[in-house]
Parts: C-alpha cells; structure tokens; sequence
C-alpha cells in the first residue's frame, strides 16, 4: 500500500526568506551570493508581492561563530556593511532622522534580542530637542514596546502613535526569529526593507510594523533563536543518513568509535540509494523532506511536544549578538566607529 502524507495542515514555522527561496516560482526573485571568508551573504529581492514574502530586499549573512574577538569583529564589518546598503537604497535625506525599536520580551532570554540591542543604542534625539547634539551624531530616538501579553496593546499601535508624534525618516525593528533549519539558530542575520509582522514564525501573528501601515521606511533585522521540535528531529533523521553513507566510505575501524569527531558533513559520501534508507529506517527511510517534516508535525502537535527549543547557551550568544547588532547600528547611523 503507497504511503501518503496531507501536507494541507502542515506550515513550517519561519521567519526567514532563505529557508523558503526554493518555493518561489520562477523569474519572481534574483538571488546573488557573495563571501567573506568563511561568512556567507545571500541578497535575495523578491520581485512582486506573495502569499509567502513581500516584495523587496531580503539580506541574509550566515556565519559560524560570534563567541571570539576575531568572528565577531568580521561579522560586524558584514553587518555594517549590508546595512549601509539597506538604508542608502531608500535614499533617505542626509541629515535622516531613525527609531530603532526593540521588539520582544525581556522575561524569556531567545526573545529579548530586539530589547538587549536597544540598551545599547546611542539615543540623540534629546539632545537635538535642547540643541545640544554633536554633528557627529546622527539624530536617534530607541523604544521597546513589550509584548503584548504584558501590555495589552498592539506594538503597531503604540508605534503608529509614535510616528504621529514626531517626525521621522527610518524606523529600524530588530526582533527574534524562528527558522526552519537547525543550523541556522544563532548563526543568522536576516535584514530587510520589508519591515516585520512580529511572531509569525512561531505562529504568533501580530500587526504588521511597515512602510505600508507607519508611512515611513522600515527595515528590520532579526536573528532566529528558535526551531521546532519537528524540525531538529527530522534534521537529526537526515544527519544521521549522512552520518551512515560517510561510515561506507571509510574503515570500518573507523565505524566502531563512539566519538568520530570528524565533520562528516564536509567530507566525500556516497549517497544511500531508497532501498538502503529503506532497510535503515523502514518506511521513515522512503519519505522526502516535507513528508518526514510533516509526518513527525503530525506525530508530535496534537500531544503538544512540538516545543520551540532554543540552544543551552543562549544566554552567551544573546549577549554577543545583541552588542554585535547595536554596535553596527551605531557605527552606521552615527557614521563613526563606537
């Protein structure tokens, strides 16, 4: 009997273009990779609007570390760099004035990323009200709206009320995400014109912060914290298949170590034909992707185990990564090295 999976339920949990780009149709994005070393830079800009991603510039540099001086002093030139991009191609005045926002909530560490990036942030629109700011310093105003479980309010709403209050050229949204791919937890930065429709990767939709509802810019930068349950164990079903073809090619003393510390990943496989994955795994072996995706989905959601996981260390890497963030932040809207 064939074996089928009803995928019509089945959303992975996302917020990043990179992980979907293969489900868009032809002719409706154009992609460029370029690298620096060992980090990676994909700028995808997505043609017309879509059920998936709206139209524009979706910037998204993959990197391996931030933990050690030398990574994170590269990753924030890129950073820097790809940001500059962002904003030079809205064409904003010289003088612009931006709010940087921290989205998220203080009270849950792989959420607090937009928050942790505000207390960084280098605010100057104080000082331009008394007419006391250093033209060094760009004007910048920062605000953390919560979560609306705490509030009561919609972030769109406390920040639309802000907009009509004083004037604005840029609005700059960071946020935490949920990605798809294991390895890319903590090991993203996603930046965008597009702007951000805050929980939708964990299927918490809230309004949509954007050029079209604010009527002014807005780019948001996010890093995903988190992945599904359903995905790290399906991940895990596909690395252990790779794990299986790297042990044919090699000694089989080599097959008897419990620590084989070697990155299988990066070295030369021979791919294990259906049959193979089916006398590995049985039926789970003769799935694609999606239905092993979907079926694992289907297993653990309705008993409620599909648990948002975060690394063990986050608390580490949120401190890195929200400096990282802010200081970039700083060094492009202030125009100076901070």
């Amino acid at each position: 009997m064939k074996h089928e999976v009803d995928l019509k339920d089945y959303k992975i949990r996302t917020d990043l273009l990179i992980d979907e780009v293969d489900t868009f149709e032809e002719k409706t994005i154009e992609t460029e990779e370029n690298f620096v070393d060992d980090i990676c830079i994909n700028s995808t800009r997505v043609l017309r609007d879509n059920a998936i991603k709206q139209k524009g510039i979706y910037t998204t540099i993959s990197f391996q570390d931030v933990t050690d001086r030398d990574n994170f002093q590269k990753v924030q030139k890129v950073f820097e760099k790809e940001l500059h991009k962002v904003i030079d191609n809205l064409k904003l005045k010289k003088n612009y004035k931006t709010l940087v926002i921290g989205l998220g909530n203080s009270s849950s560490t792989p959420d607090s990323l937009g928050v942790k990036v505000c207390d960084n942030i280098i605010v100057t629109r104080h000082l331009y009200e008394l007419d006391e700011a250093s033209k060094d310093y760009h004007n910048v105003a920062s605000f953390t709206p919560n979560v609306m479980g705490n509030t009561g309010i919609e972030a769109q709403d406390i920040i639309r009320g802000i907009v009509e209050e004083i004037d604005l050229d840029l609005i700059i949204v960071i946020d935490a995400l949920a990605s798809s791919k294991i390895e890319r937890v903590n090991k993203t930065i996603q930046l965008t014109d597009t702007g951000i429709s805050p929980g939708s990767g964990v299927g918490n939709y809230r309004k949509e912060i954007s050029k079209n509802i604010l009527g002014v810019p807005v780019i948001a930068i996010g890093v995903p914290t988190v992945v599904d349950a359903a995905i790290i164990v399906s991940d895990t079903i596909d690395l252990l298949i790779k794990k299986i073809e790297y042990m044919k090619n090699n000694n089989p003393k080599e097959k008897l170590k419990a620590r084989d510390k070697v990155n299988f990943l990066k070295e030369k496989r021979e791919e294990l034909n259906l049959q193979e994955k089916e006398n590995l795994l049985g039926l789970v072996g003769s799935l694609s992707e999606n239905d092993l995706r979907s079926l694992i989905y289907d297993v653990l959601t309705p008993i409620g185990y599909n648990m948002m996981v975060t690394p063990k260390e986050i608390d580490f890497i949120i401190e890195k990564l929200s400096l990282l963030i802010s200081k970039g932040i700083n060094n492009v809207l202030h125009e100076t090295e901070i």
